[in-house]
């Protein structure tokens, strides 16, 4: 049996590497590394697959969401409500510019920020929501976009877990996430779903005065060379990741069913077991599994972890201490909040290796050894 990995990016590359190397060879042929023409075609054709007005690559999805927040003009401050079961670039960027994070629940089913909790949290300082699309699956935007149309909020989308999710509204209409909120963020990690040979990321808008904000900022914040209107930074997507990226994003659809044919594979292996919580997928979003993401009851998860590890099998728990615990925002005195959902979940969740090589002899392996340990 090949070996199992969290995440297979070597055997990706192998199935697409003559594709991969010619591209990445008329980059070092073309000498244009920044901003060539790989960077102007992928944002082209992401732009044309999302259904967005404008796409402006950087860096990486830190910087998406920071660039992001700046465009807006939020102040030191203004108030952020965002989830904190979470990874920390979500809320890290919140402190990094002097705004005040808010940290509110996720539903218990998806994992997502909970609308009820978002409500309850604004307060005449609230300017932005920051809704993330965890492991995959969508946050409910509808209801969100209507608190922020309600009381007049920013909404960032964190897609840096879902790209290639489906967001269905009440009304059939459907959307990809990342392109409803005021701005979408994602990030192009090697091990996301569209993911770089680096780092690299992307801004969404269809916003004409905010997409021309963003590039300036992502620029030194100037849009002629060397007249600088406002303060930036230095964020782009170099021509390398870019010819990567395209190439893959022509697969995206089909790397996000594979993923889908793991999760069914697991789901239909974990079934109405008692102690184990398969993913939920709401009926208004598709979930494109950037994890695989179990839920335990009265299982001892560490002892697992190192089970599963003895049988040389990754996994992983994200996240073990959620945003409002961490020491970085020690100073706002938020470790005392009560978010029961959070604490549970990082408590009980546990992710298994899942992407787009795997085949059925590594799917029965894993099963049968969480099984195991579980019914012992």
């Amino acid at each position: 049996m090949r070996p199992i990995q969290m995440v297979d990016t070597h055997s990706q590359y192998l199935a697409i590497k003559p594709e991969v190397d010619a591209a990445i060879h008329e980059v070092l042929d073309t000498a244009a590394y920044i901003n060539g023409k790989a960077v102007q075609q992928f944002t082209q054709s992401l732009g044309e697959y999302l259904q967005v007005k404008h796409t402006i690559p950087c860096a990486n999805g830190t910087d998406a969401l920071q660039i992001a927040m700046m465009a807006l003009g939020l102040q030191p401050g203004d108030e952020v409500i965002t989830p904190s079961f979470t990874y920390i670039a979500t809320t890290e960027v919140v402190a990094l510019l002097k705004l005040t994070p808010v940290f509110v629940e996720v539903d218990p089913q998806t994992f997502c920020i909970d609308p009820v909790s978002v409500r309850k949290a604004i307060t005449p300082k609230t300017k932005a929501i920051v809704p993330v699309h965890l492991y995959g699956h969508a946050a409910p935007m509808e209801e969100i976009m209507a608190i922020a149309k309600e009381f007049g909020l920013f909404v960032i989308e964190d897609n840096a877990q879902a790209i290639g999710c489906d967001y269905t509204f009440s009304d059939g209409t459907k959307k990809k996430t990342g392109t409803i909120g005021t701005i979408g963020a994602t990030s192009f990690y090697p091990s996301k779903n569209l993911g770089a040979y680096g780092d690299g990321g992307a801004i969404f808008t269809n916003d004409d005065a905010l997409a021309h904000q963003m590039k300036m900022i992502a620029n030194h914040g100037q849009q002629k060379r060397y007249y600088h209107e406002v303060v930036g930074c230095n964020s782009r997507l170099d021509s390398i990741q870019a010819a990567v990226l395209n190439i893959k994003l022509k697969k995206l659809d089909q790397y996000n069913a594979a993923r889908q044919a793991v999760a069914a594979f697991y789901n239909k292996a974990f079934a109405n077991h008692p102690a184990i919580t398969t993913p939920f997928v709401a009926s208004y979003s598709t979930h494109v599994y950037h994890q695989y993401t179990l839920q335990l009851k009265g299982v001892d998860r560490e002892g697992l972890v190192a089970y599963l590890a003895e049988h040389k099998i990754p996994s992983m728990i994200y996240y073990p201490v959620p945003g409002h615990k961490q020491d970085m925002f020690a100073s706002f005195g938020l470790k005392e909040i009560l978010l029961p959902v959070t604490d549970e979940l990082t408590n009980s969740v546990i992710s298994l290796p899942i992407h787009t090589e795997m085949n059925e002899e590594q799917l029965n392996y894993i099963c049968t050894h969480v099984l195991n340990f579980i019914n012992k």
